[in-house]
């Protein structure tokens, strides 16, 4: 099993720096692209013969497509690397693993095969998707008279789109943007890219399309069939645009129970990084490494409890009651 974690960051270098140390093991490696407005210098600390930094770097506008663009960017690099990775994984600088990167290495052994991704078929209110997040025609910030004019046209609903007429007989899909993917999905997204470059362009104007793009093409593709909801955790419970902050109340959450699971409108599942955190936020790490050796150390007895008892000649059954 080799995986790539992605980086898709802008900043939290020393979150950053943590996350790799926590997540090191065995046949991994970690490809990061920092957003070109952001100085370079303040990510120096990152170093590792496992660690790449992508040389082209470009300048991610919030919710615009270069974020797909520097999405794609890791991909390649990661793809094209040689290193024939079981497992693509995208983060954005401000996660924090759950488990050990060994725990998280034998989970997607366990599940290897699976797609990791929180994807809907538009529109899904429950999901906060509905279809006009896609058919409203929306400018980057590098077209602002564009923008400007079609911001103002879409109070008045004169910035639809008639989607089926770009997206011909595909379904418009949508989710949260971090996933973890197997290589051959994620070779196909590229080749998908580079083959319709039609429809990516009609993505260029779309709100957040790196919350549409990629899943679009993974639902309407035979990865489809073996996807599960996403890896990551986050809190949107308070509303807004943005996740909350993980805090003290999150990690006693964290705390509760062996396996951190979720179940909602993409499924069921076990959650294994925790967004969002920050460069300011570090200390709470430090109480998440204490939640990750507590529980590994209690997998750890259990494993050996069974072979203590063959040693000590008691049959692991013994006295026919349940074992816990």
């Amino acid at each position: 099993m080799r995986i790539a974690y992605l980086f898709f960051a802008y900043k939290n270098p020393g979150l950053i720096q943590k996350t790799i140390q926590r997540l090191a093991c065995e046949g991994c490696a970690f490809f990061i692209h920092i957003d070109k407005k952001s100085d370079l210098k303040s990510f120096s600390g990152i170093r590792g013969s496992n660690i790449f930094f992508v040389e082209e770097r470009l300048q991610v506008g919030w919710a615009e497509f270069s974020g797909v663009e520097a999405i794609l960017l890791l991909m390649r690099k990661a793809v094209g690397s040689g290193q024939a990775f079981d497992y693509l994984v995208l983060l954005s600088g401000s996660e924090y693993p759950l488990r050990s990167g060994d725990y998280i290495r034998n989970f997607l052994i366990a599940n290897q095969g699976t797609e990791f991704i929180n994807l809907v078929q538009l529109p899904n209110l429950k999901a906060g998707k509905p279809m006009s997040r896609i058919t409203t025609r929306r400018f980057p910030t590098t077209r602002p008279v564009a923008r400007f004019v079609f911001r103002a046209l879409a109070k008045f609903g004169l910035a639809e789109r008639d989607y089926k007429k770009h997206l011909g007989t595909l379904k418009p899909c949508g989710g949260n943007t971090w996933w973890t993917l197997t290589r051959p999905a994620c070779e196909y997204i590229l080749k998908f890219h580079d083959e319709n470059r039609r429809i990516a362009k009609y993505f260029e104007n779309v709100f957040a399309p790196e919350e549409y793009f990629i899943h679009t093409v993974i639902g309407n593709s035979p990865f489809n069939a073996r996807r599960r909801r996403s890896l990551v955790f986050e809190d949107w419970s308070a509303g807004g645009g943005h996740p909350a902050m993980i805090n003290q109340t999150h990690l006693q959450m964290f705390r509760s129970s062996q396996e951190i699971t979720l179940d909602d409108v993409h499924g069921s599942g076990e959650l294994l990084f925790a967004r969002k955190l920050s460069d300011e936020q570090l200390s709470l790490t430090d109480d998440i490494d204490e939640i990750i050796r507590a529980k590994e150390a209690k997998l750890t007895r259990v494993a050996d409890a069974p072979r203590t008892l063959k040693n000590a000649g008691v049959p692991a059954d013994a006295g026919g009651g349940s074992r816990t």
